[in-house]
């Protein structure tokens, strides 16, 4: 095998891993059945790369080694909650091994609801109602804190009315009309960031976006709301989510096929800047404030040593 790299190459990240995990894990309460099936793709970064420019994997932990820990995870911890799981596979991975660096995990759960009829739970039987899928992502690096985004994607909405889009820009190659009053039909994929994985209640919250999306979407049930944009039904949908869940830090929502928008919390308290030279301290408002007091104060260290040296 060769083992020399090329001096004109260099990583920009590695990482490998098992996809399509499939794991459906049964609590049992008496007769009551609960039921979670998901989706998961594992994958890991390693410290070294000698199996990328060597050959040697002497420190690759086999992706069918990574299922089987997906499956003995559910079978030990269970399945709490979608984001609970990944967490397991993350900490699992980082502290069981002292060589991977980076686990990342994205998860879809199967849309499995409970069978009833006239307000009676099946105990034990389900059908699968794919009105919307509940998915996650979490990646933590050694050492440091997770990252957890949770999500809602294929959830198909329609209304026939209120809703519309005029006084929009027109040129030459303009042909669409102005429309008080059309059709919104759309399928929605909603992501959003999590500022703690701590104490957080991952289904309620996930619960709460959606019915919030559902909320502006429809409006009141007797009358509907007005929608001048899906721009601003995707703000209005934004803005109510953060005011729900203090914990979610950043929502990005794409309620139609093109149109997006992030929003996110405004920083509490502005960020200082400040530079020491010697027993002088210096604050630096703008980046550009710090690039002129590096320059100086490079060019003064440079005249003192030479002067020196002379």
């Amino acid at each position: 095998m060769a083992t020399t790299s090329n001096p004109n190459v260099e990583f920009v990240r590695t990482g490998y891993g098992k996809n399509m995990v499939k794991v459906l894990h049964i609590r049992r309460e008496g007769i009551h059945h609960h039921i979670t099936e998901l989706i998961a793709d594992v994958q890991l970064t390693l410290k070294t790369r000698k199996d990328y420019l060597t050959g040697d994997n002497s420190d690759i932990i086999p992706t069918d080694t990574i299922k089987n820990t997906v499956h003995a995870l559910a079978k030990l911890k269970g399945i709490k909650t979608t984001e609970g799981f990944a967490l397991d596979i993350c900490e699992h991975f980082l502290t069981a091994f002292n060589h991977v660096t980076r686990v990342r995990v994205n998860i879809d759960e199967v849309p499995w609801k409970r069978l009833e009829k006239n307000g009676v739970e099946h105990t034990h039987a389900f059908i699968l109602c794919p009105e919307a899928w509940h998915f996650c992502e979490v990646e933590q690096h050694l050492s440091m804190t997770p990252v957890v985004h949770s999500g809602i994607r294929d959830m198909k909405v329609l209304k026939t009315t209120q809703s519309g889009f005029e006084g929009f820009l027109r040129d030459r190659f303009t042909t669409l009309t102005d429309a008080k009053d059309r059709f919104f039909c759309t399928s929605v994929y909603a992501r959003w960031r999590y500022n703690t994985h701590v104490n957080v209640a991952f289904d309620a919250a996930w619960k709460i976006v959606k019915d919030t999306i559902i909320q502006k979407f429809a409006g009141p049930y007797d009358r509907g709301e007005y929608s001048p944009s899906v721009q601003k039904t995707l703000y209005d949908i934004q803005v109510l989510v953060l005011d729900r869940i203090p914990q979610v830090y950043l929502p990005l929502d794409n309620p139609s096929g093109n149109i997006t928008g992030t929003i996110r919390r405004k920083p509490r308290a502005k960020i200082r800047r400040f530079l020491q030279i010697g027993s002088r301290i210096f604050y630096l408002g703008k980046q550009q404030q710090l690039r002129g007091w590096l320059n100086k104060w490079i060019e003064k260290a440079s005249s003192t040593f030479l002067s020196q040296s002379q």
